[in-house]
């Protein structure tokens, strides 16, 4: 039995994880693979991935990347070297940011 909903997600998120679903659903009934041979290929159960075919957002990420991994669905993009490429810009990206944000504990007097 799923757990009830406690959190609220956005829009664009739950469409987005509709659409992963829906991409899910299809790459598997293309490469003619039922449910149970896609979750034990995966190593999850029949209902993760009916869920994740749902788009049900309380599935775990590395679960979801793991089917769509397997069912060949592209995530962010089909090239493994530009996945690398991006990979190392994002890293490079995030070396030059400060590793921890702070709030200003200044008090500003903007009593004019």
């Amino acid at each position: 039995m799923a757990k009830p909903s406690t959190r609220t997600y956005s829009r664009h998120s739950r469409d987005a994880a509709r659409l992963l679903g829906l991409m899910l659903r299809t790459a598997r009934i293309e490469r003619q693979l039922t449910v149970e041979e896609l979750a034990e290929r995966a190593g999850v159960s029949r209902g993760l991935v009916y869920r994740a075919e749902e788009g049900d957002m309380g599935c775990a990420i590395g679960a979801v990347f793991e089917l769509a991994t397997i069912l060949g669905v592209p995530l962010f993009t089909p090239d493994p070297a530009s996945m690398a490429l991006h990979t190392a810009n994002a890293e490079k990206t995030l070396s030059l940011m400060p590793r921890l944000v702070h709030r200003s504990r200044k008090v500003i007097n903007d009593d004019f």
